[in-house]
């Protein structure tokens, strides 16, 4: 995967959007060689739009990638039970290193202003949302239904790691309102 992390990205991938299938194959790439779940996408997905609506931040040709990479990231260590190191992801994505993986995670947390909670009401909009959006297009999802014990017990690992994360020094703050959002936001490159 060329230019994911570290090289320099190629003029074109600033005009030029990305097609469905590239984003598609990294994803998979990434869930496949890291064994991650259905609700680590759903996941995925918060910390997607969360960051973006906090870092006042656009998806765009050139930074796609590592937004969706720090998500998948963080989803993994806050959701599944056998997390996946920063190492892991260098050797599933070669062009990487540790200390770019680990600045990643750092900013990513920053930028999320250390707010991993996931509520289970927001786990079940999204998880809804999608299941809606697959029927509308015909897409056979391998989620499982919802239940709420379920729903309760992914929040209860977010809480988890907020705690584990309060216990190593990392302060999480939280914004009052979503009134500091900009209309127009910038499209930035996380470092």
């Amino acid at each position: 995967m060329p230019y994911l992390l570290s090289e320099p990205v190629p003029p074109e991938n600033f005009t030029r959007d990305p097609e469905h299938r590239q984003i598609y194959r990294f994803i998979r790439t990434l869930f496949h060689a890291a064994q991650l779940t259905a609700e680590c996408a759903i996941i995925t997905l918060v910390y997607v739009e969360r960051l973006l609506n906090y870092a006042e931040l656009d998806l765009c040709p050139s930074n796609w990638r590592r937004i969706v990479l720090g998500s998948i990231m963080l989803a993994s260590k806050v959701w599944d039970d056998q997390a996946v190191w920063n190492v892991d992801y260098c050797q599933i994505l070669r062009d990487t290193n540790v200390d770019d993986m680990n600045e990643l995670e750092r900013q990513f947390l920053e930028c999320l202003e250390f707010n991993i909670n996931v509520p289970s009401s927001i786990y079940a909009k999204y998880y809804y949302d999608l299941r809606t959006l697959a029927i509308a297009n015909d897409i056979q999802l391998p989620l499982q239904p919802l239940y709420k014990e379920r729903a309760g017990r992914l929040e209860a690992l977010s809480r988890n790691y907020e705690d584990k994360l309060a216990l190593h020094g990392q302060t999480i703050v939280r914004s009052m309102s979503a009134e500091r959002l900009r209309e127009h936001r910038s499209p930035a490159i996380i470092p």
